[in-house]
């Protein structure tokens, strides 16, 4: 290899590379899968046009029909309380309510605001919510958030490793490109692998530790701490009550991560017209469309009424009694530096919060991952061994020395520290490495 100090870094360098082949065989499935789903997340709003064209397009009109006869008109055509009201930002788009029904599922229904016709419903949240819940694995069962840590921090152990990998050492070997040599080459292959973590692999670090937020240890830890050391969301309004924890029907829509289950009393009881009368106030504070409107079931809470945004600047929440008074206004300078460095990761993360240019940045990371996958299978295929059934893995050999365990301790350890799951998991995994080692010294030939 023409390392400067062979015995030394040749051993570190299979070390290290022995652990990042088992990180990429412990997540890279799933993590194509993240990607994937991630990929056409991107273009939510593209894919959201399309499946609703046949229920979202009207005829633009003039006045708006009584609010109170949109919910009426969705309840009965879909069979069920109306929870949410998404208000669209073009007069040619027909207004979505989201219907609970009684069996807790849920759809998602359309109402040409102009004449309250009922126009129809669909699953909720259509084919995005199937890719979005595919995407945090919740799909999966209620266990998949922690599922998405462990992921996340054997993907950042993935690109640690990998850097360590690349590094530039007296060898031939492509760096910055990929060398001149035939596809069915491993060299080639090795020099795509490299090559694309090199410019891909911050872009894969930064969504991977700004997805970290949705799973179960970590995220609920962060956000913890966020709101305890006055980070987090803004004080309640001192004419209001304090933020009250909405129970999961009474959940605010699009408040984003910093106020999410936050709920103020709304000093009133909801009765006739109370939309109507809610709608009036938005539009009248000025609320950017499109918004959407949460209607609490418990009738002493305040209607939330939601900007939808690309941009974290542009965040907005009114909290409106059932008589149209103003309880709070909730804007995105009043938050935390905390919650602003979590909301801008999240529409980041999204690909909304700097247009185009943001979202193509982040497809090149998601298709990177696939690309880095695909590289990383056909080198193993091509230097797979052959022989007995524990030797059949291709892994690299484990070197001994005090020196060879902490350059991966040194690369391993944080990252297994600072995320908990991650670290569980590593145990586990050094557990079945020595098992598997105590295995094959038991089948080798004497």
């Amino acid at each position: 290899m023409g390392d400067p100090k062979p015995h030394i870094l040749s051993g570190a360098y299979r070390a290290v590379w022995r652990w990042h082949f088992y990180a990429g065989l412990l997540v890279l499935p799933v993590l194509c899968l993240m990607a994937l789903t991630g990929g056409l997340y991107l273009f939510k709003d593209e894919i959201d046009a399309a499946v609703y064209r046949p229920y979202e397009r009207i005829e633009a009109g003039q006045q708006w029909a009584s609010p109170d006869r949109w919910t009426a008109a969705a309840s009965v055509g879909a069979g069920g309380r109306v929870v949410n009201v998404r208000v669209p930002d073009r007069p040619d788009r027909a207004v979505r309510l989201t219907v609970r029904r009684p069996d807790g599922e849920q759809r998602t229904a359309f109402v040409n605001p102009y004449d309250s016709q009922y126009l129809g419903a669909v699953r909720y949240g259509g084919v995005t919510e199937i890719v979005k819940q595919t995407h945090s694995l919740s799909i999966i069962g209620p266990w998949a958030n922690l599922l998405v840590e462990i992921v996340a921090g054997w993907a950042l152990i993935l690109v640690a490793t990998g850097v360590f990998l690349w590094w530039p050492r007296k060898r031939d070997a492509g760096v910055l490109t990929v060398r001149a040599t035939p596809p069915s080459a491993r060299p080639f292959w090795r020099d795509v692998h490299a090559v694309t973590g090199l410019y891909a692999g911050a872009v894969i670090a930064f969504l991977v530790v700004t997805g970290m937020p949705w799973s179960a240890v970590w995220g609920d830890r962060f956000l913890g701490l966020i709101r305890e050391t006055g980070a987090g969301r803004p004080p309640a309004p001192a004419a209001a009550s304090p933020w009250l924890h909405a129970e999961h029907d009474d959940h605010p829509a699009g408040v984003g991560w910093t106020m999410e289950g936050a709920a103020l009393h709304g000093g009133h009881h909801a009765g006739p017209g109370a939309l109507t009368r809610v709608l009036e106030t938005a539009e009248a504070e000025a609320m950017a469309r499109p918004y959407t409107v949460t209607i609490p079931t418990d009738p002493t809470l305040a209607y939330t009424v939601a900007r939808e945004n690309k941009q974290v600047q542009d965040a907005r929440s009114l909290y409106i009694d059932s008589d149209g008074a103003v309880r709070a206004d909730i804007r995105y300078d009043q938050f935390g530096v905390g919650a602003k460095a979590f909301e801008w990761g999240v529409a980041v993360h999204q690909g909304t919060q700097y247009g185009w240019i943001n979202r193509y940045l982040m497809l090149g990371g998601c298709i990177a991952v696939w690309l880095l996958a695909i590289s990383g299978v056909t080198m193993w295929w091509k230097r797979r061994p052959n022989g007995r059934l524990w030797g059949r893995l291709g892994a690299p050999t484990a070197p001994p020395g005090p020196r060879v365990r902490a350059a991966v301790l040194g690369v391993v350890l944080p990252l297994a520290i600072f995320y908990p799951m991650t670290g569980a998991s590593l145990i586990v995994a050094l557990a079945l490495d020595r098992l598997g080692r105590l295995i094959r010294r038991r089948l080798a030939p004497a």
